[in-house]
């Protein structure tokens, strides 16, 4: 299953991409991914946490360099995109850099972007449009330069100056998540949702995923979703509760990045056995997998979304043409899948390791 999409004229797509226009958070579906202390560092720190770095490729000076803007850049998830984009933008043969805050702040990290602006050399830029916020930044930047965005869809038009975007369609994976469930556990039993917190974007996936359940299994119930939250110990109290009041439930559904943490601890605490899949294949989640703990992890294309970012880059700053809108699957990674995005992950490593 290794490209789940739904047929193009499925109306929720639509419905996704305005949806997810509006969205007020970045890493809706990241949420607590990822190594406890990695993200505490990621997230902590704000304006006075600045940073820049960059990673010269050996051709570079002959095509000049692009530019990757991106808050909160020490996030685990969104150095994952990062290595994607570093070992694009150096195989096209750019020089690469990497700005943004500590903090999801994209005012303490436009001066990063602009410092580096003004000293001249930049063909293209990658900045991250995860809310209406950071439309103005990408109208001013814009007007001198090709731009690109990822991971949150943007309707055209609404950031004037953003050229193309890229990334999953999270309707696709809710309803892909849905049908996987469904098939394990034989359209028996009780199925629990969690959000990391009420947004546009996981209410979305989440009624999706609820509404597509209802199809597969009519008879199976879906349980209201609760919101997670992103304190580790707290979410798997809630999860435990969630069990202690529903024991048949034989299934568990996660938005949020920190989900496979959350309802492996819980099904374990309870001494349950619960088909679970959460997000995100950051490495603790893809060994819960391996290890049987979580039947599988939504591999949202992270990767690629970096790749993807510096492909459209290159090929504006070479005056082609480009498609708007330029969707990426996202995979259901099971057991037999881990070691191809572990594969990925070391490469993200390694790509990043100087930043």
């Amino acid at each position: 299953m290794n490209s789940p999409t739904t047929p193009s004229g499925r109306p929720l797509r639509l419905l996704a991409l305005i949806a997810l226009a509006l969205a007020a958070l970045t890493v809706a579906a990241c949420g607590s991914s990822g190594d406890d202390d990695k993200s505490d560092t990621a997230t902590s720190g704000g304006a006075a946490a600045e940073t820049t770095a960059q990673a010269d490729a050996g051709a570079g000076e002959d095509k000049g360099k692009l530019l990757w803007v991106q808050p909160m850049r020490n996030h685990p998830v969104h150095r994952i995109m990062q290595g994607g984009f570093l070992s694009e933008c150096k195989r096209l043969g750019y020089e690469c850099e990497i700005v943004g805050a500590e903090a999801l702040d994209m005012p303490a990290t436009a001066p990063l972007a602009d410092a580096v602006l003004s000293k001249g050399g930049i063909k293209g830029i990658g900045v991250y449009a995860y809310d209406p916020s950071t439309y103005p930044f990408i109208g001013r930047w814009g007007r001198d330069y090709p731009i690109v965005s990822w991971h949150i869809p943007v309707r055209e038009g609404d950031a004037p100056g953003l050229r193309a975007v890229t990334g999953t369609v999270p309707t696709d994976y809710a309803i892909e998540s849905a049908r996987a469930i469904a098939r394990e556990i034989g359209c028996r039993g009780t199925v629990a949702v969690t959000e990391g917190s009420f947004n546009t974007v996981e209410n979305l996936v989440a009624r999706v995923f609820t509404e597509t359940m209802g199809e597969e299994c009519p008879d199976v119930e879906v349980l209201k979703p609760q919101e997670e939250g992103f304190d580790v110990p707290a979410a798997k109290a809630k999860a435990v509760s969630i069990l202690q009041a529903n024991p048949d439930t034989v299934a568990a559904f996660s938005t949020t990045g920190g989900g496979p943490v959350t309802w492996a601890g819980a099904a374990q605490q309870a001494g349950k056995r619960l088909t679970i899949i959460g997000m995100d294949y950051v490495r603790q989640n893809l060994d819960l997998v391996k290890e049987g703990k979580v039947f599988a992890v939504v591999g949202q294309p992270l990767f690629e979304e970096g790749a993807k970012t510096a492909e459209l880059l290159d090929q504006l700053v070479a005056g082609e043409s480009v498609a708007y809108d330029n969707p990426l699957p996202a995979t259901i990674i099971t057991r037999d899948q881990v070691a191809r995005f572990e594969a990925m992950l070391d490469q993200a490593d390694a790509a990043t390791k100087d930043l």
